[in-house]
């Protein structure tokens, strides 16, 4: 939510101007008005904002650069992550970045195949959204008959079974849950063979430096690299690692401290 981000940092940097104000320049001028330094009265604005400030900054701190909360709004990533899903996500992984304008400022790491990566896409640079890499800078993505290819091999799959989905993930009952093999990265997705799909997304994709080709695990579900392109390096959020509620019309406690892999 890139709104809350903004007000964030607005209020950040509201409160602490305020405060280095009065603590530098307009505490002298009350206490030589009143004659009184250690009774010299706050205005209320120079009050809230010592009183907030600190838990502001070390709020937008945390959240820029250790880890940050998102909730899962759609089915796009399951069986992996289910609507309802609250998540952290490492904001470090990938480099240190600013907020707001998501500009790295330190690198530290790089996408690996199979990560689950939150971002901005380049349609919708508004919005924050979830998806798993599946191609990286050089790879050539090829996705034919609900089967994805990487660099001319077949990824290979296992049949788990017949999904059964619950809350607002029950409109994918009856797809099949497969274990797919993701260059050693083991992950479920789910397939619907039972429906006719205007679109199924096939195609042939080379990935260039500085870009990922990212799909959801919910694959006849998900709008992802297939239908909207390559995502740019420079619009990636983090990696989530962990589930740390669930709410999706009440509380699902299995799903609380769920690794994200």
């Amino acid at each position: 939510m890139i709104w809350f981000e903004t007000a964030l940092v607005v209020l950040t940097l509201f409160t602490g101007l305020v405060w280095l104000l009065d603590k530098f320049v307009l505490a002298k001028r009350r206490a030589a008005r009143e004659g009184l330094l250690d009774e010299a009265a706050e205005p209320a604005v120079v009050d809230y904002s010592k009183a907030f400030f600190p838990i502001l900054a070390v709020v937008l701190i945390l959240r820029s650069f250790v880890a940050e909360p998102f909730r899962i709004p759609s089915n796009s990533m399951m069986p992996t992550l289910l609507t309802g899903d609250f998540i952290l996500v490492n904001k470090f992984k990938y480099g240190l970045r600013l907020p707001i304008n998501n500009h790295k400022v330190v690198a530290l790491g790089e996408p690996q195949r199979g990560d689950v990566v939150v971002f901005r896409p380049p349609h919708h640079p508004e919005q924050d959204w979830i998806k798993r890499v599946v191609g990286l800078p050089g790879d050539r993505i090829s996705y034919q008959d609900n089967q994805v290819f990487l660099n001319g091999e077949a990824l290979p799959y296992k049949l788990v079974g017949t999904y059964e989905g619950k809350g607002n993930g029950a409109e994918m009952t009856g797809s099949e849950e497969i274990r797919e093999n993701l260059a050693g990265v083991e992950h479920s997705v789910l397939e619907r063979t039972d429906l006719p799909f205007a679109d199924p997304g096939e195609g042939e994709w080379e990935v260039p430096p500085g870009h990922y080709f990212v799909m959801g695990d919910n694959r006849d579900n998900s709008e992802d690299s297939r239908y909207w392109g390559l995502l740019p390096e420079k619009n990636l959020r983090g990696k989530a690692f962990l589930v740390w509620m669930n709410f999706d019309g009440g509380v699902d406690f299995t799903r609380i401290g769920k690794s994200i892999n």
